[in-house]
């Protein structure tokens, strides 16, 4: 029998293949965070090939083995990252979603260097102007991603969270002519609510946890 997780996967799938003619150029970011791997194995063995962590610690000692045995997992990084953790999350991740200041980018650069490894990158910009969320302001961008080319980052395109509560589709046009003007061709945004509207407005990597592992409790 079927698990429910590759299920909900192959529905994900239909529903943008319905609608999307380049389906097959979106990233179906699965976000694993919390799960044990027991419960992600079905979608490894299915051929799954994105997940998404929050937090670098869980993130080593789930997928380290995994990673050595099956070089094709991508891994990518969508919370929080801490200065203090950039070594072990270099080591680890293969995308990095949530890059939103200097002092970040820098130690990310530094540490590639020594690893001799590129992370793909997005720049986080907090789209709503929120107090409390990370991301880089909106007019600071433009010198933001100067900065990170000069470090020689590997910058894919821009990733957002829009405010809760809001129509998210006004904030992934802003982001997606964001995107443009800089000449960046991939978005990271749209989550399990609202992912066919991002892709509508250009999202390459969907990042999608409850509509693939059901409700977190």
């Amino acid at each position: 029998m079927m698990h429910n997780s590759v299920q909900n996967l192959i529905n994900i799938q239909e529903n943008i293949k319905s609608k999307f003619n380049f389906y097959q150029k979106i990233k179906i970011i699965a976000v694993s965070k919390t799960y044990p791997i027991e419960q992600i194995k079905p979608l490894i063995d299915f051929g799954h090939t994105d997940f998404g962590e929050n937090k670098v610690q869980e993130a080593l000692d789930k997928w380290s083995n995994i990673k050595n045995e099956n070089s094709l997992i991508k891994l990518h990084l969508i919370g929080k990252l801490q200065t203090n953790k950039v070594k072990h999350a270099v080591k680890i991740f293969d995308y990095i979603h949530s890059v939103d200041n200097e002092k970040l980018a820098k130690k990310i650069s530094e540490e590639q260097i020594k690893d001799n490894k590129k992370v793909k990158i997005f720049i986080q910009v907090n789209i709503g102007d929120e107090v409390q969320k990370s991301g880089i302001n909106k007019h600071r961008l433009n010198i933001f991603y100067q900065y990170c080319l000069n470090l020689k980052l590997d910058i894919q395109g821009l990733m957002c969270i829009p405010p809760e509560g809001q129509n998210s589709e006004s904030f992934f046009k802003d982001l997606k002519q964001m995107n443009e003007n800089l000449g960046l061709k991939k978005l990271s945004m749209g989550m399990s609510a609202d992912y066919m509207t991002a892709i509508k407005n250009s999202a390459t990597h969907v990042r999608i946890g409850t509509n693939i592992f059901g409700k977190r409790y």
